[in-house]
């Protein structure tokens, strides 16, 4: 047993980044899922408590009709074909359906100031869709807005992260 005044020193956390049209599913408390600079692009987020699964989707483009031969290399490039592959995973991980949170975060205004193109919102209207099609909705979102963001998963608690630059990190 350590003496009273001895300090515990937690052990490192394993960082698994999500890239850019990538997934990331775990079920390892120790870790940490981040996703960087979402500009346009969704960082979706999906944790079950219980048991500790988890898994966070950084998609570019709401809608894989645009080009699926590209989709069926790239899932996870669009909401409408990533998000499905994430849920799958973290049911194949043993999470409970009834027991998910979802959150989400990006979509902002990027690139695009005339908003010719919308990807920020259109990525965030199809996620949306999505979830009610199949009886879900976002517990948590931070969508929108002009800022980049970053996204970070922490497995062991389930607290999701998002840092701003030129910001303090907050909790969603």
């Amino acid at each position: 047993m350590p003496p009273l005044n001895a300090s515990v020193i937690p052990p490192p956390r394993r960082i698994l980044v999500v890239g850019v049209a990538d997934m990331v599913a775990s079920n390892d408390p120790g870790a940490e899922l981040v996703t960087y600079s979402l500009g346009s692009c969704l960082g979706i987020v999906i944790y079950e408590p219980e048991k500790k699964v988890g898994g966070v989707l950084h998609v570019m483009l709401p809608d894989s009709k645009i080009d699926p031969a590209k989709a069926l290399h790239a899932p996870f490039m669009f909401v409408d074909t990533g998000v499905p592959h994430l849920f799958h995973t973290i049911y194949n991980l043993g999470a409970n359906r009834g027991k998910l949170i979802i959150k989400a975060a990006g979509g902002a205004q990027f690139l695009d100031p005339d908003g010719i193109f919308n990807i920020g919102q259109r990525n965030q209207n199809s996620l949306i869709q999505l979830l009610e099609r199949n009886g879900l909705r976002l517990q948590a979102q931070d969508l929108g807005g002009v800022s980049s963001r970053t996204v970070r998963l922490d497995m062991l608690t389930g607290k999701v992260s998002i840092h701003c630059p030129g910001s303090q990190p907050y909790y969603l």
